[in-house]
């Protein structure tokens, strides 16, 4: 009823409107529901009564209603692509240059991949590493992994070999998956360079290759044949023993103490991906422009997700090419575009150049919040479409706070968003970690259900990012303003975000330590116009090097963002009374000799 509407600062002058609709209910889903959930199916129709009425449709509100009804706290990311083939069998799911997936024939792709994982002896709770770039096998395996009650370990494709060696030993990775060539990257090469340091960690069992089947590996088509004697009851007992609380993922993110941390997730940020796609509106007849990594949570979670969770398509790409996507748009008449700023401003660059009709353009995602994001959030409301901001790391899943397309454009573009349902934020004082008051600046802490439980293998890691009230320490500063947004400053732990990537300045320097005549590094961050910033290395040598020679030493070995893109000598580094290096000096040394 309108008044209702009206309690929740919704403004509707019209009829009543209907929240049952013809769909049916799971079986599993409660006769009754509680007037948080009665609540929050009102709020998701948000996304609707604020679109024009020529973009809403009874598939749009269908499709909410299912969402809303599904109660997504029970559903299960390996049950995802199954359920999207009950609802939306023949509708497009995937299109991958000139192939085309609907969702029964995807969801039928990954349950051959289960079967085939099966196969091969995958027991509940193994971890799998995955480390490839985006093509449909990564789909299916990031369904297929978790359905069988494993544990995916999604692998940045621009690791190297020491981080693979690294992130597959520690992880506790009992097989890997991975691809032979992409482009100029030959990746059977490095893993044939790195094999003897995952082998001798001891719990690599098999290697699975993509294309040219590598001595001492299983092809990809040898376990999808094998797994033609797993019998599909046999798969749906498998299924059946998958619970919410089990292990799914292990996202690795470097620390502020060196090498990568794994990040435990359960099947629980299911619902927040939900919950954000009602927020966003999607439904069936959206089309995702998939360019994001689905090693990242923003590409795993918010683009491959929802577009299965709500009956969409999505056109994947194997990497980020800003004329293609456009073309791309124009072309499937692409309804969604996700990505950074460093993203965004790509594509006003291409679309700057050569115009394409971008009109189909819905909505898309931008986090921003940052000074540096503005200038761009605010160009691609009037080139492409309007975006919602929003807040995110590794440890809470995508985004645990959204900005909604009814907000104003400034909090959309100058904001982070508000928290998500069943999300809480704190501001604490940096000194004395009092609890601050809306508008003032401190320390960002978050609780709530999508929270990891901690870092794989890492106890004492864990421990120094939670307090004993559960709350997680972002590193991050913030602010949460009187509107209830939360608006993202900077971090207060010293880490790097280059082109949203985190890169850890102590990983770079203990790997740059190694180099004979480096007595002392350090690396900061320096502004860079489309990355945010990037790396930059000041270093005290005992002995003639080049930054070349530096530099040289990185290449191949660890991931090209992690490479510093300056080497600045200096006779001794600037340090405080206890010897801790002054870092915020060198930032400022770095921007007055750049």
């Amino acid at each position: 009823h309108p008044r209702h509407l009206a309690g929740l600062g919704i403004e509707h002058s019209g009829k009543p409107l209907l929240l049952d609709a013809a769909c049916e209910l799971p079986s599993s889903a409660p006769g009754r529901r509680t007037g948080h959930q009665i609540k929050f199916h009102v709020v998701a129709f948000r996304s609707l009564l604020f679109e024009p009425k020529s973009r809403r449709s009874a598939n749009a509100v269908q499709s909410h209603l299912w969402l809303l009804v599904m109660n997504a706290d029970w559903l299960l990311m390996g049950d995802i692509p199954a359920r999207a083939a009950r609802l939306w069998g023949d509708d497009l799911a995937l299109a991958f240059r000139e192939q085309r997936w609907t969702h029964r024939q995807f969801a039928e792709d990954v349950d051959r991949v289960a079967k085939g994982l099966l196969a091969l002896g995958l027991a509940q709770g193994d971890h799998v590493a995955v480390w490839m770039t985006n093509r449909p096998e990564w789909l299916h395996l990031m369904y297929a992994i978790p359905r069988v009650g494993a544990c995916i370990v999604p692998l940045n494709t621009r690791y190297r070999t020491d981080d693979v060696a690294y992130t597959v030993i520690q992880s506790q990775s009992r097989f890997l998956i991975s691809i032979d060539q992409s482009g100029p990257i030959n990746y059977g090469e490095m893993l044939a360079d790195a094999s003897a340091q995952i082998i001798e960690g001891g719990y690599l069992e098999a290697i699975v290759m993509l294309g040219e089947h590598l001595p001492d590996t299983i092809g990809w088509e040898s376990m999808i044949e094998s797994g033609k004697s797993v019998s599909t009851e046999a798969l749906a007992t498998r299924a059946g023993a998958v619970t919410v609380e089990d292990r799914m993922m292990l996202a690795y993110t470097s620390g502020t103490t060196g090498h990568p941390k794994g990040v435990v997730h359960s099947h629980k940020p299911v619902r927040n991906t939900a919950e954000r796609a009602m927020l966003l509106g999607h439904s069936k007849n959206d089309v995702h422009m998939s360019y994001l990594p689905l090693f990242h949570a923003y590409g795993f979670s918010e683009v491959a997700m929802m577009a299965a969770l709500t009956g969409g398509s999505q056109v994947l790409f194997d990497v980020f090419d800003p004329d293609e996507v456009l073309d791309a748009v124009e072309k499937e008449n692409g309804t969604v575009l996700h990505g950074f700023d460093s993203h965004w401003a790509d594509l006003t660059r291409a679309q700057k150049l050569q115009a394409r009709d971008v009109s189909s353009l819905r909505v898309g995602t931008l986090p921003a919040g940052m000074e540096s994001t503005v200038p761009v959030a605010r160009e691609v409301q009037d080139l492409f479409c309007p975006t919602t901001s929003g807040f995110g790391m590794s440890e809470t899943w995508a985004f645990i706070a959204s900005s909604h397309l009814s907000d104003s454009l400034e909090q959309r573009v100058e904001a982070s968003g508000y928290p998500m349902y069943g999300i809480e934020f704190q501001i604490r004082d940096l000194d004395d970690g009092r609890e601050l008051q809306a508008g003032e600046t401190g320390a960002l802490f978050v609780r709530g259900y999508t929270v990891t439980s901690g870092y794989w293998g890492k106890p004492e890691a864990t421990a120094e990012v939670f307090d004993a009230d559960g709350w997680l320490d972002t590193g991050d500063v913030a602010s949460i303003r009187p509107d209830g947004h939360v608006v993202f400053v900077g971090r207060h732990k010293d880490m790097l975000k280059v082109g949203g990537e985190n890169v850890s300045p102590a990983e770079v320097e203990g790997y740059l330590l190694n180099v004979e005549g480096i007595e002392e590094i350090a690396v900061v961050g320096y502004p860079d116009d489309r990355l945010v910033e990037v790396p930059v290395a000041f270093v005290v040598a005992s002995s003639q090097l080049s930054g070349d020679e530096i530099l040289e030493r990185c290449r191949g070995k660890i991931a090209s963002f992690k490479i510093p893109r300056h080497v600045i000598f200096i006779d001794e580094m600037p340090t405080t009374p206890s010897g801790k290096i002054r870092k915020v000096e060198l930032r400022e040394w770095a921007k007055t000799r750049l």
